[in-house]
């Protein structure tokens, strides 16, 4: 499929964590099925839901109880 934007230029298909995604390596356009949205939406809901409930205790050498390491988010993998 060509990139609706740049015209001449073939869009290239990518799967992350199950998702289909086409992406447009001039532009950098992504562009989605029907449903993807849907589950990308779902998937990063969920994420959100499993972090929530965590809270970090206090630890010692880091910033307002903090964990130094952050976990990328479903977005960074999804689009990294």
């Amino acid at each position: 499929m060509q990139c609706p934007v740049c015209k001449d230029v073939q869009l290239v298909m990518s799967e992350r964590q199950g998702i289909e995604i086409d992406y447009c390596p001039q532009c950098r356009g992504v562009w989605l099925d029907r449903g993807e949205l849907d589950k990308i939406i779902e998937r990063s809901a969920q994420e959100v839901a499993r972090m929530a409930p965590q809270s970090a205790p206090y630890q010692p050498g880091t910033a307002h109880g903090h964990k130094p390491y952050r976990k990328k988010s479903f977005w960074e993998e999804l689009f990294d």
